[in-house]
């Protein structure tokens, strides 16, 4: 007699069956149906999943014009925009352009235009604004710059340099940001940029301090101590040397009693020389003067060369200095006068600054009138009103008359920018 475990009709044994071999007929309550391929297998892709580097080369293509509003998309793009990266493409795809800038201040912000030669017809003005998403800029920022604050470029960014605050501002989206102000009260002092650091000398009545800035840092440090204490000064840069031009040498001086003589006792004017400090070896060269003297009245470098306009008792001189040390390092060159009156001398109510661009020096007329220093002597010529703007071709040795400044920018600092 069997039991009923041995049965092969039992219950164990048919479950076993339909364990092992299950139905073969379709059962649609356990048919399985994929998902869409859009839940789980693919996610689509928007511009904001995209990494970093393929957003960069996107926007890295985009026209000139655009990017103010792109940096406004959100703080991301904004900070694309911001990097060397986004800049660094844009000069690899020569969409960049070097282009005068002249800055005026004002108690309520700062007013721009730019100018880029053998493009624009006129000037374009601009202003800056703080549409920054970290960092404020107050309105007692703007009120501490002053006609005597200087201008220095590195890329597109514009670093204004007041007494007691600094500005950065970005040529591209207009943005303004503070940094990091000077250690050393100056005024009337020389600036240039070495390496991409800015160099400052001169300007304080108190000490000889040369201060270097670190962009990357935001960090001001003492760089050097120079042999003059100049104010009124010009600041250049050629093949790593910084050049301190003209001004007048202030302070007194410290005798071996170690009494100590007045400033306008020992004040002298050196008004024609120029200090030489080599950056890499931290050290001075030896100081140059311009031939026949005179008071310098600008300069600025351009390719491997310092451009010098002095002024003399009746007539202006344009000279060029090689600043090549590997070739004619040191040689003069006298070159064609700016076509302005004759027996005119510069006083402290003209004021000129000079721009290099490529193989062009911008002669602009930042402050004044030479119409009335002709009817202070005299002299019925009329036309040379303020703001008016000369352009040297080095290659071709001749001068030209470029636009001139707009009306809303007048007591204006200029510095040349690659944007």
């Amino acid at each position: 007699m069997s039991s009923s475990s041995d049965n092969c009709n039992s219950r164990h044994f048919s479950w076993l069956m339909k364990s092992c071999f299950p139905d073969p007929r379709p059962n649609p309550s356990l048919h399985y149906s994929p998902p869409p391929a859009t839940t789980f297998f693919h996610r689509p892709t928007t511009i904001s999943s995209l990494p970093n580097d393929l957003l960069l080369e996107f926007l890295s293509r985009v026209a000139q014009s655009s990017i103010p509003s792109i940096s406004l998309v959100c703080r991301r793009w904004s900070q694309l925009i911001d990097s060397s990266e986004f800049y660094d493409l844009r000069r690899r795809r020569g969409l960049l352009h070097f282009a005068v800038f002249v800055v005026s201040f004002s108690d309520s912000g700062l007013f721009a235009a730019n100018y880029q030669l053998g493009h624009d017809s006129q000037w374009r003005t601009t202003s800056f604004l703080n549409n920054n998403y970290d960092d404020a800029v107050y309105p007692s920022s703007y009120s501490a710059l002053s006609s005597h604050a200087r201008l220095a470029a590195i890329g597109r960014w514009i670093y204004i340099i007041g007494k007691t605050t600094m500005l950065r501002c970005d040529a591209w989206t207009g943005a303004v940001i503070p940094r990091s102000k000077m250690s050393v009260l100056r005024k009337k002092f020389a600036v240039a940029v070495v390496a991409g650091k800015v160099y400052v000398a001169g300007g304080s009545t108190r000490t000889a301090t040369v201060e270097e800035y670190d962009p990357k840092k935001n960090s001001w440090r003492v760089a050097c101590q120079a042999p003059r204490m100049r104010y009124g000064c010009i600041g250049a840069s050629v093949d790593g040397v910084l050049y301190v031009i003209g001004g007048l040498k202030i302070g007194g001086t410290t005798g071996n009693d170690g009494t100590r003589t007045a400033a306008g006792t020992g004040a002298h004017v050196y008004a024609s020389s120029m200090d030489l400090y080599d950056v890499e070896a931290r050290r001075w060269l030896r100081s140059r003067a311009v031939p026949g003297g005179g008071c310098v009245v600008a300069a600025c470098s351009s390719g491997d060369h310092i451009y010098i306009l002095a002024s003399h008792a009746v007539e202006l001189s344009f000279w060029r200095f090689n600043g090549n040390r590997r070739v004619g390092f040191g040689e003069w060159c006298r070159l064609k006068s700016p076509p302005l009156p004759t027996q005119v001398r510069l006083d402290g109510t003209v004021r000129f600054s000079c721009v290099g661009v490529g193989e062009k020096v911008v002669l602009i007329q930042i402050m004044g009138c030479i119409d009335d220093l002709l009817r202070r002597s005299g002299r019925s010529t009329r036309g040379l009103k303020e703001a008016l703007v000369l352009v040297y071709d080095s290659a071709a040795g001749e001068w030209s008359r470029g636009a001139d400044l707009p009306d809303v920018v007048r007591r204006a600092a200029c510095v040349c920018v690659e944007w």
